[in-house]
């Protein structure tokens, strides 16, 4: 089973050697890290994960090259844990693929078809879904950052979710957490952008209410703001997923690496989309 990519052309460039001077250019952008990772050799296993943005490089990329730069440089993860947003609505409420291979201009990455076995023996809500993966972008923008680093030397989980209710995603985190107990080298990556279409300094004054509480490492307290007022965070779920997972691996700190806004690039601070990029370490 292979997923052909569904954003290659759109939300990133569409040929090998153009996506990888995209990426580079992601690393060097006044907004992004201002360096080209080193790709470690080695992986410490001190990240547990990342939440990264998903809107076309030329909008979100240089925020989300800062956690792609730390994750080479320091990482060597065995496999990826994927979880994002279903934007279109197609599915099951939480969609895996559990085998086969992603593909995108960089080439061909396969599923960890273990782990992905065992989360679905670990969490019921969890269910086998190719349909649900075979248009949606969030999931797929992050794979070309690891493959620029890593090549083909990883494997993915995917996760897509319609169901972003709070049981549902405390309930997948813990499940991650048990499946990934005696395992080591995994990355977990939560991908969400933040606030949607508003003026830069509402996005910003909503978009430090959500960063405030990721930065709690509270599932809760994530969940107590977005239930607080009318909130456009699309990645919430995976987010939730990603701190309850989290929480059981003992202790922990989140860095908020960077923060900007489409506006930030674009220069149109009218209405613009909030991002952020941080990272969870043990």
């Amino acid at each position: 089973m292979l997923r052909k990519p569904a954003v290659a052309g759109t939300f990133y460039a569409g040929s090998r050697n153009s996506l990888k001077e995209q990426i580079e250019e992601c690393f060097l952008h006044p907004v992004g890290p201002g360096k080209i990772p080193v790709v470690s050799k080695e992986g410490g296993g001190k990240i547990i994960g990342l939440i990264s943005p998903h809107a076309g490089y030329i909008y979100s990329g240089p925020v989300a090259a800062w956690g792609f730069v730390r994750v080479l440089q320091e990482e060597r993860p065995e496999t990826v844990i994927i979880l994002g947003p279903n934007h279109r609505g197609f599915g099951e409420p939480v969609a895996i693929m559990s085998q086969g291979e992603w593909e995108t201009p960089l080439g061909k990455v396969s599923i960890d078809e273990e782990i992905a076995r065992e989360l679905m023996q670990t969490c019921s809500l969890i269910q086998e879904d190719e349909i649900a993966h075979k248009r949606e972008h969030s999931l797929e923008v992050q794979v070309p950052f690891l493959q620029y680093g890593f090549n083909g030397e990883f494997k993915i989980v995917p996760l897509c979710l319609a169901d972003q209710t709070f049981t549902t995603c405390v309930s997948l985190g813990e499940a991650i957490s048990r499946v990934l107990k005696d395992k080591s080298n995994t990355l977990l990556i939560a991908s969400t952008d933040l606030t949607h279409y508003q003026p830069q300094r509402i996005a910003e004054r909503e978009d430090k209410k959500i960063l405030d509480a990721i930065l709690s490492g509270s599932p809760e307290e994530l969940e107590n703001v977005l239930s607080s007022g009318d909130f456009s965070m699309c990645g919430y779920g995976p987010v939730i997923a990603l701190l309850e997972a989290s929480s059981k691996s003992g202790q922990f700190r989140i860095n908020l690496l960077k923060y900007a806004t489409s506006g930030d690039i674009t220069a149109d601070y009218s209405a613009v989309v909030g991002y952020a990029c941080l990272s969870i370490e043990k």
